[in-house]
């Protein structure tokens, strides 16, 4: 299998598109988009006011949930983000979950975090411009003093780089550790068997010191955290950080 330059695994290519590379990035976000789109459609369909169903007490949770998330950080007034929001948030965890069954991650490629962050960016200059002007948003880059209007620009511009890469590091980091935690119990196993077991001669002894018996268990506690907790973290993160800069561009 063929691997792009920003790692993510080359599936087919459109010769007829020009040779547009499909990489599983593509593939599996929107499997994610549509398996999400299902489940919305699955839980709003038969609403009803009396006697409700199991299902809709479960959807009536998750929206008055994610409302009252979007109210309390960014106030009533964004109150209409709450479907953003919750997309962002189910994207963000879905696509990092996904490698629990053995799928490639979007979030472990970048140019999904940068696309993500370049949409918030988008709003977060719209809101902007719609509360002071195009004018109000020009000069905001001259305070307080004029001199630091360059530095103010490239603070503007760095806000979406800096979303996406403190998405994207924290979970390849956590793939990472993980790899080497894994190959460093195989390494360690192996060598107390060697001390333990070393005596023992012929095919016994072979069977014996290859029991990788640390990469039992060890692994798997530390999946929860980094393929878990990590996952739905990183997704809150780049939530609250879009609520906060939303919320404070409208200030200016």
């Amino acid at each position: 299998m063929n691997i792009e330059i920003n790692g993510a695994p080359i599936l087919f290519t459109l010769p007829w598109f020009g040779g547009i590379n499909i990489t599983a990035t593509l593939v599996n976000s929107w499997v994610i988009v549509a398996v999400l789109i299902g489940l919305c459609y699955w839980l709003t369909r038969g609403l009803k006011v009396r006697d409700v169903s199991k299902k809709q007490l479960v959807a009536e949770f998750l929206v008055e949930t994610i409302q009252n998330f979007v109210d309390t950080n960014m106030g009533k007034k964004f109150s209409h983000y709450g479907p953003f929001i919750a997309a962002i948030f189910s994207l963000s965890a879905c696509s990092s979950l996904i490698s629990l069954i053995g799928q490639w991650a979007p979030t472990a490629d970048l140019s999904t975090e940068l696309g993500w962050a370049l949409l918030v960016f988008g709003l977060i200059t719209a809101t902007k411009i719609r509360t002071g002007g195009l004018g109000g948003y020009a000069l905001g880059f001259t305070k307080p003093i004029a001199v630091l209007t360059p530095f103010n620009i490239i603070s503007e511009l760095a806000t979406p780089i800096s979303m996406a890469f403190r998405h994207f590091g924290n979970i390849v980091s956590g793939g990472v550790i993980n790899t080497l935690i894994y190959a460093s119990l195989a390494l360690a196993s192996h060598g107390i068997l060697n001390l333990l077991f070393g005596w023992l001669p012929g095919a016994a002894g072979e069977v014996v010191r290859s029991i990788p018996f640390l990469q039992v268990g060890i692994p798997a506690v530390l999946s929860v955290y980094f393929d878990l907790f990590s996952s739905f973290m990183q997704a809150f993160i780049f939530c609250m950080l879009t609520m906060l800069y939303i919320a404070s561009a409208a200030e200016e």
